[in-house]
């Protein structure tokens, strides 16, 4: 019983970092977009981070290095799917956007994965909940780009980005559970970081970013925040989730996170949500919930090991 009570509180506390962490940087994000330039802002984040996890992991867990081409292989495609495209869109897209709204449309991939996770050696069929869902979900998403009751097309090319970025973090995670691999799911996540970031980082020196960083108090916070909380704290909880509790009960960050970021951008940022948008919102967690759901009811214990969005 002591064991289970133990249990029970470090699941809490792993989801409580998964909600609260990733709920926020969407603010930070936003934050560091302002006096940061993208490119070398997630470069040098993901960096950091995948150096520091890939420590931890080896210094702490004892995970083995990848020794094969074909395991450092493995880590560069989630790296470009994961961090390059998934991170780098999300970080652009967020200058011209609500850090609300970008939180709503990446609320997003718990759909895409469910409708991409038919194909494949382990792809599975989706049940009528589910593509009730699928269903569901899409007509939320577009009343969310609709704030005032029109289609603006100031943002279209950026909500156009942010959706890419989801479709690109859901690719990355379905690559994910596809994989055979000796490397531990810490020290791949690391390797993801370490890849990406570095692709990123010769992106912003390639582009001039060095001349445009002017990190003020509120910039170095907000980098701080999302290389230590959200990449390295928040991963490193869900790894922990991901091997000790139903997948599940993991995916309700899809629809925990949006709210909490809605909250957080109208706290800080003064953002507001139109009537439409509130509506989309509303509609995407019923979707969200029509996917998720099944799993829990038909007591499903695959362990999905694979990251979750955020910013």
């Amino acid at each position: 019983m002591p064991n289970h009570r133990h249990h029970k509180f470090k699941v809490g506390i792993c989801l409580a970092a998964v909600y609260l962490i990733w709920g926020s940087s969407f603010l930070f994000s936003k934050i560091a977009v302002r006096s940061l330039p993208v490119a070398l802002l997630s470069g040098s984040r993901f960096l950091i981070a995948g150096t520091i996890l890939a420590l931890v992991a080896r210094v702490s867990g004892g995970a083995v290095w990848p020794r094969t081409r074909r395991e450092w292989l493995q880590g560069v495609v989630l790296g470009i799917l994961m961090v390059v495209a998934s991170n780098g869109l999300n970080l652009w897209a967020i200058q011209y956007m609500p850090s609300n709204q970008s939180a709503l449309l990446n609320s997003t991939a718990a759909f895409w994965i469910a409708g991409f996770g038919v194909f494949g050696a382990r792809g599975h069929p989706l049940s009528r909940r589910a593509v009730a869902g699928l269903v569901t979900g899409f007509v939320g998403t577009a009343l969310m780009l609709i704030p005032d009751g029109h289609l603006p097309t100031a943002a279209i090319v950026a909500q156009s980005a942010a959706l890419l970025g989801c479709l690109s973090w859901s690719l990355g995670t379905l690559y994910y559970r596809s994989l055979e691999t000796r490397v531990s799911p810490l020290m791949l996540t690391a390797m993801q970081m370490w890849f990406g970031g570095a692709m990123m980082f010769a992106w912003g020196l390639a582009s001039g970013d060095v001349a445009r960083w002017h990190m003020d108090a509120a910039g170095l916070v907000a980098f701080a925040y999302l290389t230590l909380f959200s990449s390295c704290l928040a991963y490193t909880a869900y790894g922990w989730l991901s091997r000790n509790t139903r997948p599940a009960l993991i995916g309700t960050y899809s629809y925990v996170n949006p709210l909490i970021a809605a909250f957080f951008g109208w706290e800080f940022l003064d953002e507001r949500l139109s009537a439409t948008q509130i509506a989309g919102m509303l509609i995407v967690i019923v979707g969200v919930l029509f996917v998720t759901l099944p799993a829990t009811l038909h007591g499903a214990t695959e362990n999905a090991e694979a990251p979750p969005t955020g910013a």
